[in-house]
């Protein structure tokens, strides 16, 4: 099992940038796969997860209007679409997946068993 995240940066306040998480070695028909940060001095927190059996998504509220989480099954690639972006975005963002429902795997990951991938660093700063 192998997840490759990547699309990570360098950007301005309020700009914007799309994270991908590239899977192999399992389907995502199968499984619930999400985003995950973790800032500086900062303990990781879930910030989107998707399942791929039906769609439903999960997002943090801090997130909600500005993170958009979405799945191409065929490609087995999950994507992490990032608008307004604020400084305290700036975290080492995860991929990372598990056989459980979207909600548990951003909110429980740390009580379950979850697949993770190598972070993708975001930097938000003028």
């Amino acid at each position: 099992v192998q997840l490759q995240a990547s699309g990570g940066g360098l950007v301005q306040p309020g700009g914007s940038l799309r994270l991908s998480c590239a899977v192999s070695g399992f389907s995502l028909d199968y499984n619930a796969i999400g985003w995950f940060r973790q800032g500086p001095g900062r303990e990781r927190e879930g910030v989107s997860c998707i399942s791929s059996i039906d769609g439903t998504t999960y997002i943090a509220d801090s997130e909600k209007g500005r993170f958009t989480i979405s799945r191409d099954n065929a490609k087995n690639t999950v994507y992490l679409q990032m608008t307004s972006l604020k400084p305290e975005d700036t975290a080492v963002y995860y991929c990372a997946t598990g056989l459980v429902s979207p909600l548990i795997l951003c909110n429980s990951y740390h009580d379950i068993h979850v697949y993770w991938g190598q972070g993708t660093e975001v930097t938000v700063s003028s």
